[in-house]
């Protein structure tokens, strides 16, 4: 059975904040996933999920089953990425998890938060107060429509990795 877990920070003051839209989106896709899988909401800060989920994930074989959604500053908001086997690209939760499980060997939905030029180029935050002051902020409510989207189709995502496979999901939504 696959494992569904969304990262983000515990606490009133981080709902709704761009660094919590992996939670946002486990909270919304855990009422509207139907196939098989079980979703794991964890108690531990964002820097710490790997000690929350070595408690679900018992094994390095057992990881590929194991679904992480988070925030990627990389890509542009509303924009969703599957990938799997792949390095942490400097988020420290997935880095934690990595740690953890001793693998790159599951699967990650990497959702968007970055705004971006009307051509599409990113406007990232230059700098690490900049980053953190806009990662813990919260979503504009002009992002509300892109949000709504965005957890539609994360739930269709995790839907067809859990049915159809990884692979399968990666090329019909990336």
């Amino acid at each position: 059975m696959y494992i569904v877990v969304g990262l983000g920070n515990p606490g009133e003051e981080y709902n709704h904040t761009r660094h919590n839209v992996g939670r946002m989106v486990e909270d919304f896709a855990s009422t509207k996933v139907k196939a098989k899988a079980k979703f794991i909401f964890l108690e531990t800060f964002m820097n710490k999920s790997g000690s929350g989920i070595v408690k679900f994930v018992k094994s390095k074989s057992s990881a590929n089953k194991l679904i992480v959604i988070h925030d990627d500053l990389d890509l542009s908001l509303g924009t969703l990425k599957v990938s799997f086997r792949r390095g942490s690209g400097g988020h420290r939760g997935v880095e934690s998890i990595i740690h953890a499980l001793k693998t790159e060997d599951f699967i990650r939905l990497r959702v968007g938060i970055s705004p971006s030029t009307p051509g599409g180029k990113l406007k990232k935050p230059k700098g690490e107060k900049a980053v953190l002051a806009f990662i813990l902020g919260k979503f504009k409510s002009s992002e509300e429509l892109v949000l709504k989207k965005i957890f539609k189709t994360s739930s269709e995502i995790i839907e067809t990795i859990v049915s159809e496979g990884r692979e399968m999901a990666a090329n019909k939504f990336n």
